[in-house]
């Protein structure tokens, strides 16, 4: 079954965050995006609130549960107490934990499944209990005992980090590669029981290759590619030409 598309928001609400005016809307551009065919959105809202505002979250809440309610919230976050609370209040479908330095711009790295196991055990507990599917965030490296790790955590699926692979949009060896490691990871991560998502920087022409090395994708949250390409065909083009580079008949 193709991969589910979450579109993530966060490069919507920066934008309209450089001026003090209700524009772009946040919900009016998700609405659009679920109208297209989009399965979920993603926010990511960090302690500064540089981007998605801890308001927007209700109001996104809303806009699924009134006119989508099979699409999906994925909220992402270091699970520091403030992010944790936020979740328990909004209620997401998902949640997607990042070993994020508050001060970082964007998600860089996975987590070290080994070092912080008491930490996400603790967490995805806490989470899990209360009925939130979890993801982790993971390095794309095909590391059986990690994993085994991060299924001890409780959680539910990983979400691999794509940053290197997207990075590599002028290296189609090194692409294929990377692409290559990333489906072994997802293969012993499926093997162990876990669901695999992934996410940061794929675009329509990396995003083939990556499914067909990654064939178990439930899902792809996409933000600064997909709203990159919404500046040129619009949004709801946008979302249709991912769902199809996703391997969905549109």
């Amino acid at each position: 079954m193709p991969a589910t598309l979450s579109v993530n928001l966060n490069a919507i609400a920066m934008l309209r965050n450089r001026r003090d005016l209700p524009w772009p809307s946040v919900t009016g551009i998700g609405q659009q995006a679920l109208e297209a065919g989009a399965g979920g959105l993603t926010v990511h809202p960090r302690p500064d609130q540089r981007h998605i505002r801890f308001s927007d979250l209700k109001p996104i809440r809303n806009l699924i549960d009134d006119l989508f309610p099979h699409a999906e919230f994925n909220m992402e976050g270091y699970p520091n107490a403030e992010f944790l609370a936020l979740v328990e209040e909004t209620q997401p479908e998902q949640v997607t934990l990042v070993p994020d330095d508050p001060a970082q711009a964007t998600s860089d790295h996975g987590w070290d499944f080994r070092a912080q196991h008491a930490l996400l055990k603790e967490v995805v507990g806490r989470l899990a209990g209360q009925g939130f599917r979890v993801s982790l965030f993971a390095d794309g490296v095909p590391d059986r005992e990690a994993l085994e790790m991060a299924r001890e955590t409780g959680a539910a699926r990983i979400e691999l980090y794509t940053g290197p692979y997207g990075g590599c949009y002028d290296t189609p060896e090194r692409a294929e590669e990377i692409a290559a490691q990333l489906g072994e990871t997802a293969r012993l991560a499926s093997e162990l029981g876990l669901g695999i998502n992934a996410g940061h920087d794929l675009t329509v022409d990396n995003l083939p290759r990556l499914v067909r090395h990654v064939p178990q994708l439930a899902e792809v949250s996409i933000g600064h590619g997909l709203t990159a390409d919404a500046l040129i065909y619009g949004m709801s083009e946008t979302v249709r030409r991912f769902r199809r580079a996703c391997g969905q008949t549109v």
